[in-house]
């Protein structure tokens, strides 16, 4: 931050000025908003280097993007489990057996109705159906692979 250098009138001249602010140099310093050190260099910087950039960056945004990270995780996860038992041939499967393989059903990509009325819940290609008995029926969208 840049502190505002008030001149009293007993400095007249033009040198008398600059020696000033030589003399006091810290008035004029800026400092590091990660780290609060001094910054050498060009005029406009805010960091004294690439890690107190990458730091304050990373301070400001870890909220936000632990969020997503989340998220995704969940999702990804969701849809591995839907791949390994659809890639083993299984096509009807317990909802208990997907809870307890770490399933949450609450995270999906998408959802379909279909023009039978069945409604499928999509994590990525990999989705499911309710039977009504408590089954679930796995289905692999091949549209979403066609996409792309």
């Amino acid at each position: 931050m840049i502190r505002l250098v008030i001149i009293y009138s007993r400095l007249y001249s033009f040198e008398n000025v600059f020696l000033y602010l030589y003399q006091n140099i810290s008035a004029v310093e800026k400092k590091c908003l990660d780290c609060g050190d001094q910054i050498r260099g060009r005029t406009d910087k805010k960091f004294c280097s690439d890690q107190c950039r990458n730091n304050y960056n990373n301070r400001l945004n870890r909220d936000s993007n632990n969020f997503v990270r989340n998220v995704h995780g969940l999702l990804r996860k969701n849809r591995r489990i839907l791949s390994d038992l659809y890639s083993e041939g299984k096509v009807k499967v317990h909802k208990d057996a997907l809870f307890a393989l770490g399933y949450n059903f609450s995270f999906f990509t998408h959802m379909i109705e279909t023009s039978q009325g069945y409604k499928y819940h999509y994590c990525f290609e990999y989705g499911y159906r309710e039977t009504g008995d408590d089954f679930l029926e796995l289905n692999q969208n091949s549209q979403y692979i066609e996409y792309q």
